[in-house]
C-alpha cells in the first residue's frame, strides 16, 4: 500500500481552511444585510460542502478514487439537503430564538459579537468536524469492509433525518395537533431522530475514513459532533424548550433520548 501522502495532506489544510472562511465570511455579510445571524445554520451544511469539494479537488490523483467520490458524494447529499431543509424552514426571514436571547445582551456590537461567539466557534468546529473527510480524500488503498459498514451508517442516518424532518414538518402543519406531542413514525424510537441522523452520517463518514490509516486518528471529529448533538446544544435545548408542553414527561419516560429503540409501555 501506499503510504500515506502527509506532505501533500499537510499542504491542503490552508485552503480547506480558507474555504470554511470564505463559507463564513459571506454568511456573515448575508446576515448582516438581512438582520438576522441564524442564517448561519442554513450554511452549516454547505459549509462541508465546501470543504469537501475543496479536499476533492486537491486529492485528484493522489487519493483512492473510490473513497474520494463516496466521501464527496456523502458529504454533499447530506449537507445540501440540510442547508435546503433550514433555510425553507426559516424562510419567513425571522430571527432564531436562540440567536435572539445571545445577542440581547451582547456588550457593545451586536455583530462583532456575532462574529466572535457564533462564527468562530462554528467555524472551527466545522474544520475539526470535517478532518475525517479530509484525510480520507488523501488516503490511499482500496475500499473494505469497514468502509462499506461506514455507507451503509451514512444512508441509515440520512434517512433518519430526512424522514423525521419531513415527518415534523408534517405534523406542524397540522393545526389540530397544535400543542401536542409528536410520538408517531421515527418519532416513536427516538425522541430526536435528526439529531441521530446526523451523528450516525458523521460516524459513517467518519468509518470511510478509518477503513485506511490514518483515518482512525480523526475519531475526536465524530466524538465531537455526537457529544454536540447528544449533550449540548442539540437535544437538551430542544428538551429544555418542549419540558412544559402536556404530555412530554410521558413521552420522555417511553421514548429513547437518542439511539432508536422500540418504546416502552406504560
Amino acid at each position: 500500500m501506499t503510504p500515506f501522502p502527509w506532505a501533500h495532506f499537510a499542504a491542503t489544510l490552508p485552503w480547506t481552511a480558507l474555504a470554511v472562511v470564505v463559507v463564513l465570511a459571506i454568511t456573515f455579510a448575508v446576515a448582516v444585510r438581512q438582520g438576522r445571524h441564524s442564517v448561519m445554520d442554513v450554511a452549516w451544511g454547505p459549509g462541508f460542502v465546501a470543504v469537501a469539494v475543496v479536499s476533492w479537488c486537491l486529492s485528484a490523483g493522489i487519493g483512492d478514487d473510490a473513497r474520494r467520490l463516496l466521501l464527496l458524494l456523502l458529504t454533499a447529499v447530506w449537507g445540501l439537503r440540510l442547508g435546503a431543509h433550514i433555510g425553507w424552514r426559516a424562510r419567513d426571514g425571522h430571527e432564531d430564538p436562540r440567536y435572539q436571547a445571545m445577542l440581547s445582551s451582547a456588550p457593545g456590537n451586536r455583530n462583532a459579537y456575532a462574529l466572535r461567539r457564533v462564527y468562530l466557534p462554528q467555524g472551527l468546529v466545522m474544520f475539526f468536524v470535517s478532518l475525517p473527510v479530509q484525510v480520507g480524500m488523501s488516503a490511499t488503498g482500496g475500499i473494505g469492509w469497514l468502509a462499506l459498514v461506514g455507507v451503509l451508517l451514512c444512508l441509515t442516518g440520512f434517512a433518519f433525518e430526512t424522514v423525521g424532518d419531513w415527518q415534523l414538518q408534517q405534523f406542524k402543519r397540522d393545526t389540530s395537533r397544535r400543542g401536542t406531542v409528536l410520538d408517531t413514525g421515527l418519532w416513536r424510537y427516538t425522541r430526536h431522530p435528526n439529531y441521530f441522523g446526523d451523528a450516525a452520517v458523521w460516524t459513517g463518514l467518519f468509518l470511510i475514513a478509518a477503513d485506511s490509516w490514518p483515518g482512525i486518528l480523526t475519531v475526536l471529529s465524530p466524538a465531537l459532533m455526537v457529544w454536540t448533538l447528544a449533550a449540548k446544544t442539540g437535544k437538551p435545548l430542544t428538551e429544555k424548550a418542549m419540558s412544559g408542553r402536556p404530555g412530554y414527561r410521558e413521552y420522555v419516560e417511553a421514548t429513547s433520548g437518542f439511539i432508536p429503540r422500540p418504546p416502552k409501555r406504560h
